[in-house]
């Protein structure tokens, strides 16, 4: 399928994976904090990063009870109200220009998560160059509709979405102008478990809706997300904290700057190693084919002297012929005097057949 250019960055299959270091609240309240999440997204070599736009406001009600408070006992925000909970998280709306200014002046894509209208509205004055539907919002169709109508690039997290749900927001996607579409397979649990990544996933959503598919990746540690690339995703999305010891709404399963530089890098050999199907040696492997095992004679022989297990091994180096003649060449005459350590060639034995010549 065809590449989608953003901010001159070409994505697709051909091309390196494309890593999305996401902020989200990991800037505890501190402009200077999130500048320099910034500042560590562009030095670990990112494409681009992405924050949350939203107030506790646009995202719920401030009061609690049944619903409105989180009461898992593994869940990392036990206790507190949703409302408090996107108090703690949220990211200014004053802050978004400074933080997108960062960015291009570190040579990296910013964009946001849009979760209701007004935000959309908001991120258009600062003409973002793409849009972000987090999986708690892929059924909103309204705010679908809404990024859609805008034209540009739309990423789609698929957290705890039916396939029938999928198809709904994919078609209404594209029936409201989207027509470059990227799909991210997510598990929305906060640390998730490897074994509810279900990469597999990957290429059918690639095949059953013809678009570009990545991965939004909240399990801890650096495999899963590297696994994705090599079963096609070409987007990678992960959470950056500068320290994880410091805490914040989503610093339990972010990277710090130094993995963020490792995922970056190892995507990019993990892509590298995809290649094309192939056999036979690499133009790297040349020099070692004279470590092949190849027929040597291995003890001094006369003229006229027959070949025997006694005298003809298959050693290295590979500069005789290949071993498979071996019991060819057994009970053949050499035509000359050989020398131990003589690599065996056609042209040292008498009467050999013109097939073997």
């Amino acid at each position: 399928m065809d590449d989608i250019i953003i901010g001159g960055v070409p994505i697709g299959e051909t091309h390196p994976p494309f890593i999305i270091a996401e902020m989200s609240g990991n800037h505890n309240h501190s402009l200077k904090t999130a500048l320099a999440i910034v500042d560590a997204a562009a030095d670990a070599g990112v494409q681009a990063l992405k924050i949350q736009t939203y107030t506790a406001d646009t995202m719920t009600l401030d009061i609690r009870g049944e619903g409105f408070s989180i009461t898992d006992e593994q869940s990392l925000w036990k206790g507190k109200s949703l409302y408090e909970l996107y108090q703690e998280a949220a990211t200014p709306w004053e802050w978004h220009q400074p933080i997108f200014d960062r960015c291009r002046a570190r040579g990296i894509i910013g964009f946001s998560t849009p979760f209701d209208e007004s935000a959309v509205d908001f991120l258009e004055t600062l003409d973002v160059p793409l849009y972000k539907i987090a999986s708690f919002e892929n059924t909103d169709l309204r705010l679908i509709r809404t990024v859609a109508a805008t034209g540009k690039p739309l990423v789609i997290s698929t957290g705890m979405a039916e396939l029938s749900e999928l198809d709904e927001t994919v078609r209404t996607a594209r029936a409201a102008g989207a027509k470059e579409i990227i799909l991210l397979k997510c598990t929305s649990s906060y640390p998730a478990p490897p074994d509810n990544s279900h990469l597999r996933t990957i290429p059918h959503l690639r095949d059953l809706f013809a678009v570009q598919v990545g991965l939004s990746d909240h399990t801890l540690g650096l495999g899963v997300a590297v696994a994705a690339v090599a079963l096609g995703a070409t987007v990678i999305e992960k959470h950056l904290t500068l320290n994880r010891a410091e805490g914040g709404v989503d610093a339990a399963f972010s990277l710090e700057p130094p993995e963020m530089r490792q995922l970056a890098a190892e995507s990019v050999r993990a892509h590298q190693a995809l290649g094309k199907i192939h056999y036979g040696s690499a133009a790297a492997e040349k020099k070692s084919l004279q470590f092949r095992r190849s027929l040597y004679v291995v003890k001094d022989m006369a003229a006229g002297e027959i070949l025997t297990p006694d005298n003809l091994r298959a050693i290295r180096p590979g500069y005789g012929l290949p071993p498979k003649f071996y019991d060819i060449l057994l009970g053949k005459k050499v035509r000359r005097e050989v020398k131990r350590g003589t690599p065996v060639s056609w042209d040292l034995l008498e009467e050999m057949d013109a097939t073997h010549a």
